[in-house]
């Protein structure tokens, strides 16, 4: 059976740490996929439950060198992610006081020279100084170097220790015999500030790329702070304040205005209109009332309102976008591959080429250009900016989404998402509201006008259960018209219904009811045929036997989705509509909705054929997005190569989508699509900056264009570059 963990993992921070990890963990028996994420410090496991134990993969991470743990049992979303910002904000502590103290002892080590030149004692002083430094703030990197090479491996911290190493050396060599270079004609010279600031420069990238990863985080930060610590409920008919996680199903809580809703429940009283925006990104209050679905997180603004608790804990709405998001983070886009290839030689690359250019300077120039500059070369190779490239990317672009409504599954369904070209959208619930609307009411002549007709109807049909009575009774509510008195209500199967209203005898229905009450329709079919002609329904009342008027009902098209559908088109996308509905209502319905191709009167297996069929045209292979809501699109989410579904539908639907959006709004499809083109390229742009700072940066190096200092501290900014270009598509606007 097949099991996901994700296990936080310790230790690593570069590309060729990542690498290492996931390769051991893909080598080991009975794992079928392993994505490791140097951003989150956290390994994926996706393994056969029956083939090896969740310890055996720790062992597996912890024998590459990097401490692992496997995740507490009791911890849900919330927990981990306040553990993590917890982390974040320790790391981000310690490197501001090590960075603060090496760079004022280099600036120290810079300036007593210029001071006290020619004193005997001064490089004494400059030894115990870099000494303090090296074996202080810049011990981490010699003691992860050291682990690296008992494990046989080298990495980002191998260059930097070896490239400092050799300079403090170096130095601490001259500083003890340096007639040993005088009498060779050649400079004792000391690179202790050298080493002193290369550290405390790597150290300040370290530190800006902390903050800054810090910063990719924010909107799953800001969602796991949407949960209140505390909620009051009743107890013994009082209203008592107690901490969220003693809340239990059934319990009920009370919500006053301007608070958060602190669980997922259903109102039992009160009314109120809720901000939801954060969760779906729709910035208008949503009107709840008895019976209606709240969702924890959530702002009430106006009313106060009783509600039973639901689902709570991990179970609940907020909890399962959080973890989805994790999930999402934790994952990996194709892309990365190209990356991790690299890295996987990249050092060893770096330490060869390092030998090669101390080898060529020694032999044409003199030792210490030698040392100088194959100390540069190791230092400003960097394999960090590689490896956070891709993930920066996807985790801002993740939290984006989540704030625009949207909600991506992980690196995979992102870049696909990019390459999509043909989009299929479903039509009920989808394009249309999913809710059949009174569109019209037509009276034959004086006798009723609109509101008299929705009067008598409304009286009728709030007895009947049928989809269409739910419309009409909806109908008269919202124009505030009151319902006629009923009696004697009777149901014609396949026909409609007669009761009297008001003491009238009233039919509402089709054609066929219409002859049997003896209704002449003649002077309402020019009506009749124009509303089937736009794709409504036509809903007969007959008065006292005689027609008395016709409503036009239908399933309306949502708004904004012509907006959303020609925002597709203008990016050069083929829309399709696929709908098990008539052809001619489904047509009517495009031809509103701005869609040029419709495929009707279809079954839920034959839209998965459909699917296949435009993946797999003739004339080309498409990329294909299908957009659903229903239980029916599930298997065709599943087969489109990009599944997306509206989150006011169903929950299968959800399960079967890559991408779900958490309002029933096609133009949140719109942003879905150009995120992920916009993240893509992004992500290509931070590939190559970091390809491409290696390729001119480590030349430069070895030829003796750089010194040490500057080495150090382009390769400390390099990364801060790359997680700094990502954090733009926090600017992204659709």
């Amino acid at each position: 059976m097949s099991t996901k963990i994700t296990i936080p993992v310790t230790g690593m921070h570069c590309a060729a740490c990542q690498s290492r990890v996931q390769s051991a963990l893909q080598k080991t028996a009975g794992v079928r996929d392993a994505s490791v994420n140097l951003m989150l410090n956290n390994a994926t496991v996706t393994y056969d439950e029956d083939a090896v134990a969740p310890a055996a993969l720790v062992e597996s991470i912890k024998s590459t060198g990097y401490d692992a743990e496997l995740p507490a049992a009791d911890r849900n979303a919330f927990v981990e992610q306040e553990r993590q910002d917890q982390a974040h904000a320790t790391e981000l502590k310690k490197l501001k006081w090590k960075t603060g103290v090496s760079l004022a002892v280099a600036a120290v080590s810079m300036a007593l020279p210029m001071m006290f030149m020619h004193a005997t004692w001064m490089p004494w002083v400059l030894f115990v100084l870099t000494t303090f430094v090296v074996f202080g703030p810049g011990r981490q990197f010699y003691t992860r170097a050291w682990r690296a090479f008992r494990h046989h491996t080298a990495d980002m911290n191998t260059l930097i220790a070896v490239g400092t190493g050799a300079a403090y050396a170096y130095s601490v060599f001259a500083t003890v015999w340096p007639g040993f270079f005088t009498t060779r004609g050649l400079p004792a010279d000391l690179y202790y500030e050298a080493v002193a600031a290369i550290i405390g420069l790597i150290l300040l990238g370290n530190m800006f790329e902390a903050r800054a990863k810090r910063q990719t985080t924010t909107a799953l930060r800001a969602l796991a702070d949407l949960q209140p610590k505390t909620v009051r409920v009743l107890r013994d008919l009082k209203e008592v304040e107690i901490p969220i996680e003693q809340l239990e199903a059934g319990d009920i809580f009370v919500v006053r205005p301007g608070e958060r809703i602190p669980a997922d429940g259903q109102v039992i009283s009160g009314g109120t209109a809720v901000d939801e925006s954060m969760l779906t990104g729709e910035p208008m209050p949503v009107a709840k009332g008895k019976g209606d679905r709240i969702v924890g997180g959530t702002i009430n603004r106006t009313g106060s309102v009783k509600a039973k608790a639901t689902t709570l804990g991990s179970e609940s709405a907020l909890a399962r976008i959080v973890q989805l998001m994790r999930d999402a983070q934790g994952s990996r886009a194709p892309i990365q591959n190209l990356a991790d290839r690299v890295s996987r030689v990249f050092v060893p690359v770096v330490m060869s080429i390092a030998i090669a250019t101390f080898v060529a300077w020694f032999l044409l120039a003199d030792p210490v250009r030698a040392v100088v500059a194959a100390i540069s070369v190791l230092i400003i190779a960097c394999p960090c900016a590689m490896g956070l490239a891709v993930p920066t990317a996807l985790m801002v672009a993740t939290g984006k989404g989540a704030q625009l409504g949207v909600l991506i599954k992980g690196g995979e369904a992102l870049q696909r998402a990019q390459e999509i070209d043909t989009v299929v959208l479903d039509k009920t619930g989808t394009v249309t509201s999913g809710r059949p609307t009174v569109i019209s009411v037509h009276p034959s002549g004086t006798a009723f006008d609109e509101e008299g007709l929705l009067a008598l109807a409304a009286g009728v049909e709030s007895v009947s259960e049928h989809p269409l009575a739910d419309a009409i009774v909806r109908a008269a509510k919202e124009r505030a018209i009151t319902p006629a008195r009923t009696s004697e209500f009777e149901s014609r199967t396949g026909r409609g219904v007669v009761a009297k209203a008001d003491g009238k005898l009233v039919a509402i229905g089709n054609a066929k009811l219409m002859r049997e009450v003896g209704a002449d329709t003649s002077t309402l079919e020019r009506t009749v045929a124009d509303t089937a002609a736009a794709g409504r329904t036509p809903v007969w009342i007959a008065v006292n036997g005689a027609v008395a008027g016709v409503m036009a009902i239908a399933d309306p098209v949502k708004e904004g989705a012509r907006d959303a559908i020609a925002s597709l088109r203008h990016m050069g996308l083929t829309v399709v509509m696929l709908t098990g509905d008539a052809r001619g209502t489904a047509e009517a319905v495009a031809r509103e909705a701005g869609i040029d191709r419709v495929v009707a009167e279809v079954l839920p297996e034959e839209k998965v054929a459909e699917i296949k069929r435009l993946q797999g045209a003739a004339t080309a292979k498409h990329v294909v997005a299908m957009v659903g809501d229903g239980i029916n699109d599930a298997p065709a989410l599943a087969q489109a190569d990009v599944g997306i579904a509206i989150g006011t539908g169903t929950d299968i639907a959800m399960e079967a989508a890559d991408i779900t959006l958490m309002r029933g709004d096609l133009r949140a499809a719109v942003a879905s699509i150009s995120l992920a083109k916009r993240t893509m390229r992004l992500m290509r742009q931070n590939l190559f900056w970091a390809f491409i700072y290696n390729v001119i940066g480590i030349p430069l190096a070895a030829a003796g264009l750089l010194t040490p200092v500057i080495a150090s501290a382009a390769m400390a900014f390099s990364s801060v570059s790359v997680v700094a270009n990502s954090l733009r598509l926090r600017r992204f606007h659709v």
